[in-house]
């Protein structure tokens, strides 16, 4: 796999990568959660339970495979590494649909908040979402640097609301002054229930890996990466499982469910409608800085495939800025197809869709680097360890279980947008034969 320039990999060092893979993980799902998991009661707190420890144990899985091989690419990298080219490719195919869909919804989030300011903005929240994801695309055309310093600052600011409920949760919790709060009923909870609920929490933590797709940009990366990847995903764990289960206990379901921003409802039953406005505001940010984390994996995997032959070489061209224009731009028109190809969904239904798409489409490369983990250390390519086989197949039974929880139609569209992947895979190894062939048949005739 080809290295990047020398300039691009000393532009991310520890505390951007952390901001990196915190900011893509606090981004839409923490702050619209609640609405989509108001009506699973007491199965969205368990699953909150299981999602946390399942996502710890894949970010410990993708730190590992990190660690023993930092290349850009990721999920794409280390399947390969495994499994050779086709896996490789299927992988690499699957996430990138996972994240421009990411960006689908994320971009929709941001309108959901923004429109407690601008109410107009429900009526076409697809139109607005989609001058989001091209304003961001602008943004990391221009500079990979800049890419950066916005998301240390927006994850910074975004994660000052989240500190304001868990303050707020925590005083209640205190003081047991809860007004007009209904209590969640016992009796409705299922393994069903448990099921979804977690199939909708993964959406949350989903990014714990992003440190791993542009390691050409990373400074000292097979150090770097693994430790933001584990810091964030712990961090991001505690923030979720206080603040998601504080919200969804202190505010009514029916009110929860109705809102497209229960996190500032939360904050202006308590505390007034000057905090929940402030709130609203930060959680716009807070999914516009998950925008541009996301926007910058989007153009970054597509590079790194063409480098390696599997994608055409027209995506490998990048600008003078070291930003890779030509993939932002196809990602980018994709994330717009989609939006327009769903504009007749609520915007929380549409929101759900994209997340569970989004997350299904994810979570074939976490069973895929799970598994990739067990070949590699059984053949002798990663350090022999006690704990990462355990580890490993606990992430690989928890991928399984959370594809099933998706559901059905997210499954569907994940795997029909999986297949569209064949014919260019087919083309690019044809070429790739072709290719080898001449270079081949030039080096006969030159002895």
């Amino acid at each position: 796999m080809a290295e990047s320039p020398p300039q691009q990999r000393r532009a991310f060092g520890l505390w951007i990568c952390l901001a990196l893979v915190i900011g893509n993980m606090i981004g839409s799902g923490v702050f619209l959660l609640p609405q989509q998991l108001a009506p699973y009661g007491w199965n969205a707190i368990l699953g909150w339970g299981v999602t946390i420890p399942g996502a710890l144990c894949l970010a410990f899985v993708f730190a590992s495979l990190a660690r023993r091989f930092p290349r850009a690419g990721g999920p794409y990298a280390y399947t390969a590494e495994a499994f050779g080219a086709a896996p490789g490719f299927a992988v690499a195919w699957s996430y990138w649909i996972s994240v421009w869909t990411a960006n689908a919804a994320i971009s929709l989030a941001a309108v959901s908040y923004l429109s407690h300011f601008l109410p107009g903005l429900a009526a076409a929240p697809g139109l607005a979402a989609i001058g989001f994801v091209w304003a961001f695309t602008l943004i990391n055309c221009l500079s990979v640097r800049g890419t950066g310093k916005i998301q240390l600052a927006t994850t910074i600011l975004k994660l000052l609301p989240l500190l304001a409920a868990i303050i707020l949760i925590l005083g209640i919790a205190a003081t047991g002054d809860r007004p007009d709060a209904v209590p969640l009923p016992t009796a409705d909870i299922s393994w069903a229930g448990v099921t979804a609920a977690a199939a909708l929490t993964l959406w949350a933590m989903v990014g714990f890996e992003s440190a791993t797709i542009p390691a050409g940009h990373v400074r000292d990366p097979e150090r770097t990466i693994p430790r933001a990847t584990m810091i964030g995903t712990l961090i991001t764990g505690i923030v979720y499982l206080i603040a998601c289960s504080g919200v969804a206990l202190l505010l009514p379901p029916d009110q929860a469910a109705a809102s497209n921003a229960p996190f500032a409802d939360f904050i202006g039953r308590y505390w007034g409608p000057g905090p929940a406005s402030l709130v609203a505001l930060f959680a716009t940010i807070s999914a516009l800085g998950a925008l541009n984390g996301w926007v910058l994996i989007q153009g970054e995997l597509p590079v790194a495939l063409a480098r390696d032959g599997r994608f055409p070489a027209w995506f490998a061209r990048i600008s003078k800025a070291g930003t890779p224009v030509r993939a932002h731009l196809v990602s980018t028109g994709l994330v717009t197809l989609l939006l327009l190809a769903n504009q007749s969904r609520s915007m929380g239904g549409m929101f759900a869709f994209m997340a569970l798409l989004s997350t299904a489409a994810s979570l074939v490369a976490y069973l895929t680097c799970s598994l990739a983990a067990l070949r590699l250390q059984a053949i002798g390519r990663m350090p022999r360890s006690a704990i990462l086989p355990a580890v490993a197949i606990a992430g690989a039974v928890y991928s399984a279980w959370a594809i099933y929880g998706a559901g059905p139609e997210p499954a569907l569209w994940g795997a029909a947008l999986l297949a569209s992947g064949l014919p260019v895979y087919l083309l690019m190894r044809r070429n790739l034969l072709r290719v080898r062939t001449v270079e081949a048949t030039s080096s006969t005739a030159e002895e």
